[in-house]
């Protein structure tokens, strides 16, 4: 089904063509939200909160850009939203000073890792840096954009980001001594 018609549909409440929209894009959709959350079950959660929002806002789409980008998008907020309201402690740490490391890839860049090895490795990193790595790495958010939405500090982007990254750097170099 061609994609504009499939919109057109939806807004319909065609509920067959509700379901087709969902199960075209929920398997992608599922995996940007595991990325966001601790476990399955709140990924799931993060899934259906946002089709919801998604059948809700459909009629905004205004078919400019990438309809699976705009879905994305939905997706990404949704996942934020459900971290502010699950937010035990805020991870504010106001390192201003803190710079850019260049990061030892030499040891890493040669190892193949496989996409789960991959995201085991950032599911392990705290809810805190997990949500940052993922916002600024993997959708292409910049600091600023990152502070504006968690409420915090862009410094504090920066530094968890940083922090991160060494994390998942150390984690792969012991996978890489393992698995060789």
């Amino acid at each position: 089904m061609q994609e504009k018609k499939l919109i057109e549909k939806c807004l319909k409440n065609n509920r067959k063509a509700q379901k087709y929209l969902y199960e075209k894009y929920s398997p992608v959709m599922l995996g940007i939200c595991i990325r966001y959350s601790d476990n399955i079950s709140d990924a799931e959660d993060i899934l259906q909160e946002g089709f919801i929002k998604i059948f809700t806002y459909l009629k905004k789409f205004e078919n400019k850009g990438s309809f699976e980008g705009w879905l994305k998008r939905i997706m990404v907020n949704t996942a934020i939203t459900f971290y502010h309201k699950n937010l035990k402690h805020k991870y504010h740490s106001d390192l201003s000073d803190v710079q850019e490391t260049k990061m030892k890839y030499s040891d890493v860049s040669s190892a193949d890792f496989t996409q789960e090895e991959l995201l085991n490795v950032i599911q392990t990193l705290p809810k805190g840096y997990r949500t940052i790595f993922n916002m600024y790495a993997i959708e292409g958010y910049k600091h600023k954009e990152i502070s504006k939405a968690l409420n915090i500090e862009i410094s504090t982007s920066k530094s968890q980001y940083h922090r991160a990254k060494k994390i998942i750097q150390k984690k792969l170099e012991v996978l890489s001594a393992i698995n060789n």
